[in-house]
């Protein structure tokens, strides 16, 4: 299967975050993935999208145009994690999704997606998003058979919930985390079949796995919190940000930019992002 031009969809997971290069900047899933891609298409032209802390409808309004006129041949959509943790509504979160797969889909693009793991099943404080994400879960899966999308199922496999492929926020993949997950991504395309990130990773002793009381308590105030405060002010951590590579380029020409890089402030009187 050949491709000329892969385009990301997404939010911080496919835009890289806690997956830091040499040069201090971010690579992530999506960046070794167009890796792997190459390797079958050389010459593949690559742009991401993706900005942290955005939510389904956001993707859609701020990307998918972007991608449009890129005219991908490969996209890849990764979107619905934020929207589980604030007021959640699956409607408007799938119908997001739906527009983005239809419209990709009919420029041509094979689409790649994917569900999400349980947050629940190894962080005791994440178990009543439970629900939340097997809804969205399923919701996927029946909108990716609708329109043809190339789906991974992650929640089937519980190896991705292990905590080595997680960073200490438990929100971000880990550098082992994403090269896993792009890892899933080629295999289940088909451009480098590699069946190991379904394997289960040698077992953790009782006291390695995040259990203690203490250490959620620990994680509520540094993460959760300042993340509540953010969602209570209708802020994000993507405000202000453009995606790291908007513009399609080969793969192996490709320099990871500064991750902390902004956009320059408003000018008065014009509303800045939202």
């Amino acid at each position: 299967m050949r491709f000329h031009r892969y385009v990301a969809l997404g939010d911080s997971q496919t835009e890289g975050m806690n997956d830091l290069d040499a040069h201090g900047g971010i690579r992530g899933w999506a960046d070794r993935f167009a890796a792997y891609v190459a390797e079958e298409s050389p010459g593949l032209l690559y742009a991401n999208l993706a900005v942290r802390g955005f939510r389904t409808a956001r993707i859609r309004q701020t990307q998918l145009e972007a991608a449009l006129a890129l005219q991908p041949d490969l996209a890849s959509v990764m979107a619905g994690a934020n929207d589980v943790l604030g007021a959640f509504d699956l409607t408007a979160t799938i119908t997001d999704l739906e527009t983005m797969y239809t419209e990709l889909r009919a420029v041509g693009a094979t689409v790649i997606g994917c569900t999400f793991p349980d947050p629940g099943s190894t962080f005791s404080i994440a178990r009543h998003l439970t629900p939340r994400v097997r809804e969205l879960n399923a919701a996927i899966r029946e909108a990716a058979g609708r329109h043809d999308v190339v789906l991974v199922d992650f929640e089937a496999y519980p190896a991705v919930n292990d905590p080595r492929w997680w960073s200490h926020d438990r929100l971000h993949l880990n550098t082992a985390g994403h090269t896993r997950l792009a890892t899933a991504f080629a295999d289940v395309l088909g451009v480098r079949p590699d069946p190991s990130w379904r394997d289960p990773l040698p077992p953790l002793s009782p006291r390695a796995w995040w259990r203690g009381r203490a250490e959620d308590a620990h994680w509520v105030a540094r993460f959760w919190v300042p993340w509540l405060v953010r969602h209570l002010r209708g802020r994000s951590t993507g405000d202000n940000r453009v995606p790291k590579r908007p513009a399609l380029a080969p793969v192996e020409a490709l320099a990871p930019l500064d991750p902390w890089s902004i956009t320059p402030p408003p000018a008065p009187g014009r509303p800045g992002a939202g």
